[in-house]
């Protein structure tokens, strides 16, 4: 997931939500309550002011469920800095032109554009989606292709930061996206702030792959969870995948297996990004240079650590520092 080349600021950002005729009220709500939030003690000043807009004077939500009668309309995404863009479970059924239309003139301007689930469709729909890289709920990964093969789009992760065009996976992918957005914009301070507020993890580890036809082991299997936590304390260590499945009890092969269904990666790539993640908690903590954040990450020198940050985060541990550290944020 590619980072952002905005730095965080104490910038307020106006957010524009458009709600339209079948909505999911999940991904509208999980906006309002990661962008709607009023100014708050633990961070300062505002960090996001949302407007919800729709197409006519009412919308009826997803089935049927309920209307919603918001203030704004389309015209205000004129003054907007992010368009969060419809999304609704009836992916075969066109968006409304004047909508597709809204979306491209924002485009045109620069303005960050947000698709939470499927609202991949109405972005590639607007067509501002073509060569550029995408997600969507795993589940309409193939009629996606079919409809939009232009779009280069990646199925197994939960969102895609394509620098001003955003995209996530199925509903609850919406809340990692978002809190995305904030760490991006305000820094990770702020991001976890809001996590906790929701009580959400301000970063999840692997990708939508891991949910994919089975999201849960069968009842009677037992979890990776205790090997998952006593490797967790040990990052700094040269740990092995022979050490995990001795701790798991179980064979390497076995290992590899249960790492797929349960996890949805292997145990290597496991701990590589549960290291990153650990480096990534030093550096906003200002826990020393580079040598000493790679050593107690477990990721040895400090040209590894350059190395394996420029692959999963696509920025350098400096950056890194510069954007994320609690000196960047308020």
């Amino acid at each position: 997931m590619a980072q952002g080349s905005c730095e965080p600021t104490q910038r307020t950002w106006r957010v524009v939500l458009i709600v339209d005729e079948g909505s999911n009220p999940f991904e509208v709500g999980c906006a309002c309550e990661i962008f709607g939030i009023s100014r708050r003690a633990e961070v300062g000043y505002e960090p996001y002011e949302l407007s919800v807009v729709t197409p006519g004077r009412g919308t009826v939500m997803r089935d049927g469920l309920f209307s919603v009668s918001a203030r704004g309309r389309l015209s205000d995404i004129a003054a907007a800095d992010m368009v969060i863009v419809p999304n609704r479970p009836y992916v075969d059924r066109p968006s409304r032109p004047a909508v597709l239309a809204a979306i491209r003139r924002a485009h045109e301007r620069g303005v960050r554009l947000v698709g939470l689930c499927t609202g991949a469709f109405t972005l590639a729909e607007a067509g501002v989606l073509d060569g550029r890289r995408a997600t969507v709920h795993w589940q309409l990964a193939e009629e996606f292709r079919r409809r939009f093969p232009a779009v280069r789009l990646e199925p197994d992760v939960l969102f895609v930061d394509d620098g001003d065009v955003l995209t996530s996976a199925g509903s609850a992918a919406a809340l990692d996206l978002g809190l995305h957005i904030v760490r991006r914009d305000h820094g990770a301070h702020v991001a976890n702030h809001v996590g906790r507020r929701l009580v959400f993890a301000a970063f999840r580890d692997g990708g939508q792959r891991q949910f994919v036809e089975q999201p849960v082991p069968a009842p009677a299997a037992v979890s990776l969870a205790p090997t998952l936590d006593w490797a967790r304390q040990r990052l700094h260590l040269r740990l092995t995948v022979d050490d995990l499945a001795h701790r798991a009890r179980v064979t390497p092969g076995t290992l590899h297996r249960r790492f797929r269904r349960e996890v949805g990666s292997t145990p290597l790539e496991w701990l590589t990004t549960q290291r990153v993640a650990l480096a990534c908690r030093l550096i906003e903590q200002g826990a020393g240079g580079v040598e000493a954040v790679a050593h107690h990450a477990g990721l040895g020198t400090g040209a590894n650590l350059r190395n394996v940050f420029r692959k999963h985060l696509g920025i350098s541990p400096t950056d890194y520092r510069k954007r994320f550290t609690r000196a960047a944020g308020p």
